[in-house]
């Protein structure tokens, strides 16, 4: 069986003893059923990662001695933001998944015009709160060492006048434009909407801030599907490969 990826905020270091917080010791002890001996590998988000054994556990706690330090992130190449409009339930979350999956820089969630899902004060920052879980426990799953930047909502009009990529696409499926495969970039920013898309005068706004139309294809994909075939395409292009 794989060593275990666990994500920590503690400062990690070779030759110390940690112990870890409740939350990752009971998943170890109550869920992997780990016990002294085994092998874990550790990251804070800030670089690398750590390989480490369990030395002692208790009812609430688990306690590992760090041996090794890898520097490899296994990031790509390509500074990569999506600006997608929030949706709704388990979407939001699929799509934080699979963007950090497929090496986003950064996430950026967009309140647009057929934006559903409320977001203020106390609800927001649960919300928020949950987002950022999605995210660590996607670079626990898929090996990366830095976590994408995961900001916080934001305007659609706010954020188009503040987005400085070298290169920004926005999705509009009635347009017939791809990406071009001739250029080379070092940044880029995908723009896709919520459930129902982007409205005309949000595609509008966008093509003003010098965004280019992108489509994917004779079909309308769900707003959880876009940006996976996006970020698929522009990885091959400029990014992973």
């Amino acid at each position: 069986m794989r060593n275990p990826r666990i994500f920590t905020q503690q400062i990690l270091a070779v030759n110390s003893t940690i112990e870890l917080a409740e939350a990752q010791s009971h998943y170890l002890t109550k869920v992997l059923r780990m016990q002294a001996g085994r092998e874990l590998i550790l990251f804070n988000g800030l670089g690398g990662e750590y390989s480490a054994t369990i030395e002692t556990v208790t009812k609430k706690s688990v306690c590992v001695q760090i041996s090794n330090f890898n520097s490899d992130n296994r990031e790509s190449s390509l500074s990569l933001e999506l600006a997608i409009g929030v949706s709704r339930g388990e979407r939001m979350d699929w799509v934080l998944q699979k963007a950090t999956e497929l090496g986003v820089t950064k996430i950026t969630p967009l309140i647009t015009e057929r934006t559903e899902v409320k977001l203020g004060g106390e609800r927001a920052d649960k919300k928020i709160n949950h987002w950022q879980q999605t995210v660590v426990s996607a670079c626990e799953q898929c090996q990366r060492n830095l976590l994408p930047e995961l900001s916080e909502p934001i305007f659609l009009e706010d954020w188009i006048t503040r987005c400085t990529a070298e290169a920004k696409f926005v999705l509009h499926h009635r347009d017939n434009q791809g990406l071009p495969k001739e250029k080379k970039f070092s940044s880029v920013a995908l723009l896709i909407g919520p459930e129902g898309g982007l409205n005309d005068d949000e595609i509008a706004q966008a093509l003003t801030q010098q965004f280019s139309p992108l489509t994917l294809g004779p079909r309308v994909l769900r707003t959880e599907t876009a940006p996976v075939a996006a970020i698929s395409l522009v990885q091959y292009l400029w990014g992973d490969l």
